[in-house]
C-alpha cells in the first residue's frame, strides 16, 4: 500500500527511502563517529571550504603566542581549547585527521616562522610535513571528545589526548626534523611551579599537564553534568598533583659558588668581521681581570678559521687567561682533524688556560638541518641558492665531554654545549651524570637577530637547570646571553640583543640529583604505556563486538545509522 511518505514495508517502516529528518540507515550519521551510541550536542561546524581551515590553521598557531618574545605563558592552559573544540566538531575521521594536520602545520610555522633566512621556502613543507604528525591526534581527539562522552571516556580522553601530544613532541624532538624546539612545556620556563614539574619529569611532564589541563577544560563545555564534573575534578587532580611535587620534590643542596664571566661582542658586520669580533671579545675579556673570576665564557663561533691557523691566536688567548686569572671557554668554527682522525669543518668547544690550549675539546654532535648540514645534500643542495644554507657539511663529535678547569684550589666541572645542543634534555642530563657542576650553551644567533630566535634560546637554559639541578650559562655572540640558577630562576640580568658587554656571575653549585636526573624521560614512557593500552582496550572492545560464528555478519543498525549494541 503507498501513503504519503512512501510505500511501507515490513513492520510498517519506509522501504528504499528514508524517514525524515534521519539518515538513511547505509549513511555515516552527519554528527560524527558515535561509539557508544551518544547524539552529539550541537551540529557541527561545515565540513568543508576555507574557512574551516584558516580557523583550523590559526587555532593551531595560537600556542606559539606562549614562546617568547610574546612569553604570553599563562595562555598555554586554555591556547589548544579553541583547536580541540574545533576537532571535537568534526562529522567523520577524515575530518578530524584534516583538522589535527592543519592545526598541526599552523603551530609548526608559527613557532620556527624566523627560520625562513635560512629555509626560504623549505619552511613551509618542513611545517606541512611535520604537520601531519598531528593528524593522527586529531582523530584521536575526535574518537574520545567527539558527540557527547560519558564519564569514563572523558576521563580516558584527558589522559590519551594528553599523552598523545607528548608522542608528537618526542617524534619531532629527532634532529633530523629540527630537534625539540618549541615543545610545549617550554612556555612555562618562567613560571616557578612548573619548573619545579620539570625537576621531576622533565620538560615532557609540563607539557603533558599543559594538554591534560586544556582538555579537562573542554569537558567543561560539554552538556553532560556528568562529564563537567569529571572535568572539574581531573583539574583539580592537575593542581594537586602541582602542589605535591611543589612541595615534596628534592632539592639539590647548595655547596659554594663559582664566578663566571659571559663575554658577549655585540654586532660585528661588514668587511673583516670576524677580526673585528675576535678583537672586541679580547678587549671584554680584559674588563673582568681582578674580579676574581674562575671561567670567562664566549659565543659560538667566537673564533674564525683564519684566526685559529694562526699560532699567535693561541699565544693571545693563553696571555688574556694570565690576565684575567680565569680559563677561557672558546668556540671554534674551523676546519680541524677531530679525535677520531676525521678532518673537515667541526665547531668546537675549546678550554684555554695559562698555558694555551689545555688539550680539552668538544665538538658538537646534534648539527642543525640546513642551517650546518644539508640533509640528503646531492637532492636538497639547490637549498644554498634559495635560502642561507650551508655550503659545506659540518661533521659530528662522537662524545660528549666534561671539563675540569686547570689549576687552582678546585676542580670545577663544566659541561659544554653548543648551540641548539640546549633544546635536547638528554645532552644536559647525561653531562649531570658524568659529573658537570655548571652546564654552558655556546650559541650564536646573529642570523635572527631581529626575530623570536634568541628570546627562545635563552629561555631554555631554566628548562636545563631546573631538570638537572645545575647551574646553566647561556652565551651568545649577540644576545641574548642569560644565567640561571640550579632551580631554573634567572642570576643577575641578561645581555639584550642590543649589548656589547662582559658580565660576571655568582652561580651557586649544587650537589645532589633531581628526580629527572635519576629517572630520565619516565613521562614519556609513561604516555606510551597508557596509549598502548587504549589500543588495547579498543582491540579488545572490538573483538567482543564480533558477530558470534553462524550469526549475520553485519550487525542492525538504528534509525541512525549506527551498530545496534546488544543488550540495548
Amino acid at each position: 500500500m503507498r501513503t504519503r511518505r512512501g510505500r511501507l514495508g515490513a513492520g510498517g517502516r519506509p522501504r528504499g527511502g528514508s524517514h525524515p529528518g534521519r539518515p538513511h540507515s547505509d549513511e555515516p550519521h552527519p554528527h560524527g563517529p558515535h561509539p557508544d551510541g551518544d547524539r552529539p550536542a550541537r551540529r557541527p561546524l561545515p565540513e568543508s571550504g576555507w574557512v574551516r581551515g584558516c580557523a583550523a590553521l590559526l587555532a593551531g598557531a595560537l600556542p606559539a603566542l606562549t614562546f617568547p618574545a610574546p612569553s604570553l605563558w599563562w595562555l598555554a592552559c586554555v591556547a589548544l581549547v579553541p583547536w580541540l573544540l574545533l576537532i571535537r566538531s568534526a562529522g567523520t575521521v577524515r575530518r578530524a585527521a584534516l583538522d589535527g594536520w592543519i592545526g598541526g602545520t599552523g603551530f609548526v610555522f608559527a613557532v620556527h616562522h624566523w627560520l625562513m633566512p635560512s629555509l626560504h621556502v623549505f619552511i613551509v613543507l618542513l611545517a606541512a610535513l611535520l604537520g601531519l604528525l598531528w593528524a593522527p591526534w586529531g582523530v584521536l581527539v575526535g574518537r574520545l571528545l567527539g558527540g557527547r562522552p560519558s564519564a569514563p571516556r572523558a576521563a580516558a580522553a584527558v589522559v590519551a589526548v594528553a599523552s598523545g601530544w607528548l608522542v608528537i613532541e618526542l617524534v619531532r624532538s629527532w634532529e633530523g626534523l629540527g630537534g625539540p624546539w618549541g615543545l610545549l612545556g617550554a612556555s612555562q620556563w618562567e613560571v616557578t611551579p612548573a619548573l619545579r614539574v620539570a625537576s621531576v619529569g622533565g620538560v615532557w611532564l609540563v607539557s603533558l599537564l599543559v594538554v591534560a589541563v586544556n582538555t579537562a577544560l573542554v569537558l567543561l563545555t560539554t552538556g553532560r553534568t556528568t562529564v563537567r564534573t569529571t572535568g572539574g575534578v581531573l583539574l583539580v587532580v592537575c593542581a594537586l598533583a602541582v602542589a605535591g611535587m611543589w612541595a615534596w620534590a628534592p632539592r639539590p643542596v647548595t655547596t659554594g659558588t663559582a664566578r663566571i664571566a659571559v663575554v658577549q661582542p655585540g654586532v660585528v658586520s661588514g668587511p673583516g668581521s670576524v677580526e673585528r669580533r675576535l678583537a672586541r671579545g679580547e678587549e671584554l675579556t680584559r674588563t673582568v681581570a681582578g674580579r676574581d673570576v674562575d671561567l670567562v665564557v664566549w659565543g659560538e663561533s667566537g673564533i674564525g678559521a683564519a684566526a685559529w691557523r694562526d699560532p699567535g691566536t693561541a699565544r693571545r688567548l693563553a696571555a688574556l687567561s694570565r690576565e684575567t686569572g680565569a680559563a677561557l671557554l672558546v668556540n671554534v668554527d674551523a676546519r680541524q682533524t677531530g679525535g677520531s682522525g676525521r678532518s673537515g669543518i667541526f665547531k668546537s668547544a675549546v678550554l684555554v688556560g695559562p698555558e694555551g690550549p689545555t688539550g680539552d675539546r668538544y665538538d658538537k654532535m646534534r648539527l642543525v638541518p640546513f642551517g650546518e648540514y644539508i640533509p640528503a645534500r646531492s637532492l636538497l643542495g639547490w637549498a644554498t641558492s634559495v635560502g642561507k644554507a650551508a655550503g659545506e657539511d659540518r661533521l659530528r663529535g662522537d662524545r660528549q665531554v666534561v671539563m675540569a678547569l686547570p689549576d687552582g684550589d678546585r676542580r670545577l666541572r663544566i659541561g659544554p654545549l653548543v648551540c641548539f645542543e640546549s633544546a635536547f634534555p638528554d645532552m644536559s642530563r647525561r653531562l649531570t651524570r658524568d659529573g658537570a657542576q655548571v652546564l654552558v650553551a655556546q650559541s650564536a644567533t646573529s642570523t635572527f637577530q631581529e626575530s623570536w630566535a634568541p628570546a627562545q634560546h635563552a629561555s631554555l637554559g631554566a628548562l636545563r637547570a631546573a631538570e638537572n639541578g645545575r647551574p646553566v650559562v647561556h652565551a651568545t655572540l649577540t644576545g641574548i646571553s642569560a644565567v640561571y640558577g640550579p632551580s631554573g630562576e634567572r642570576i643577575g640580568k641578561p645581555l639584550g640583543t642590543e649589548a656589547s658587554a662582559a658580565a660576571v656571575y655568582d652561580l651557586p653549585l649544587t650537589r645532589g640529583s633531581t628526580l629527572y636526573g635519576r629517572f630520565g624521560d619516565w613521562a614519556v614512557y609513561g604516555a606510551l604505556a597508557a596509549l598502548a593500552a587504549l589500543c588495547a582496550a579498543e582491540g579488545l572492545r572490538a573483538l567482543r563486538r564480533r558477530p558470534a560464528p553462524g550469526s549475520p555478519g553485519r550487525c542492525a543498525r538504528t534509525a541512525h545509522g549506527w551498530p545496534e549494541r546488544p543488550g540495548r
